[in-house]
């Protein structure tokens, strides 16, 4: 077939042009939501639900020129042993995480709390909760101009909450890093080898019965039946003379972690209980810092 030379060259012309024209407005687009994100404001929401029940809230933390591609997320989860505490609990934790990671979104959420007196909101609650408050971010990504490259913290039982989410629900989103103070990793040993007699009626009460009547609960509950080779990597922190949760609970996890070839870090202090304050605490700050800027890239 022979081309005419005279329609085709104008044509070729002309489909330069289009091109140009549509490369110098996908080019302005990109820099107008540049110059908007840099424009963000930052933005404090309190109480925001995530479900209906009144414990389904967080608290929300947006940091100025806040973008999608760039601003990752932090989910804070506060401890209680599963039926107290409240996300108050961690203001502390706040303020200081807030002036060193200023470039995250914080998320920090309450849960619906177990009612063990009357056997009200038993396990998985909680679980349930932080994976629905976990989907409720997600899909307000866009909306709060935040990226999807996820850590989560949590201490105690929120650490255990925490380990749950981040090793479970993978399909839902896979989050970058763990901070985990502390928590429980194998619900099973929890009851039965307790620290005191107090935490086993703990885990019988928040379970709802012991782990020869409910054992797929308590496999389903543990933070060590999910960890394998795609895991998130984990900072584990925990004292060496803790009265609730036994220290061989973190140093199992720091073992499954490592046998899986998943990048971990165990801080542990030898004469720290539940919780630690002063120069020990800044240094945990100083390791999860560092942890999180080599981890949530």
């Amino acid at each position: 077939m022979r081309i005419n030379c005279k329609i085709f060259i104008p044509f070729l012309k002309w489909s330069a042009v289009i091109l140009i024209v549509l490369f110098s407005f996908s080019s302005c687009d990109k820099e107008n939501q540049q110059q908007e994100d840099e424009n963000l404001p930052e933005l404090t929401m309190n109480d925001v639900s995530y479900g209906e029940d009144a414990k389904q809230k967080m608290d929300i933390f947006l940091p100025a020129g806040r973008s999608v591609k760039h601003t990752p997320v932090l989910v804070m989860i506060h401890g209680g042993g599963w039926k107290e505490g409240d996300k108050a609990d961690f203001k502390a934790y706040l303020d200081t995480l807030k002036r060193r990671l200023p470039d995250y979104a914080i998320f920090n959420i309450n849960y619906r709390l177990a009612n063990v007196d009357y056997g009200k909101n038993l396990f998985p609650t909680q679980e349930n909760d932080v994976n629905d408050a976990v989907s409720f971010i997600v899909s307000h990504l866009g909306e709060y101009h935040i990226s999807n490259k996820m850590a989560l913290l949590g201490a105690s039982a929120g650490g255990h909450l925490a380990l749950l989410q981040g090793y479970k629900y993978v399909d839902k989103i896979k989050v970058k890093a763990i901070v985990d103070f502390f928590g429980p990793v194998n619900m099973k040993n929890m009851y039965n080898y307790p620290t005191n007699i107090l935490m086993g009626y703990l885990i019988l009460a928040v379970m709802g019965g012991t782990p020869e009547m409910l054992p797929d609960l308590y496999y389903q509950s543990s933070p060590s039946s999910f960890v394998n080779a795609q895991s998130a990597p984990t900072i584990i922190l925990h004292g060496g003379i803790d009265p609730l949760v036994s220290p061989s609970q973190s140093s199992a996890l720091r073992d499954a972690l490592q046998e899986a070839g998943v990048a971990n870090q165990y801080v542990f202090y030898p004469n720290e209980g539940h919780g630690w304050v002063g120069a020990n605490l800044t240094d945990s700050f100083n390791q999860i810092e560092a942890f999180l800027r080599a981890h949530v890239k």
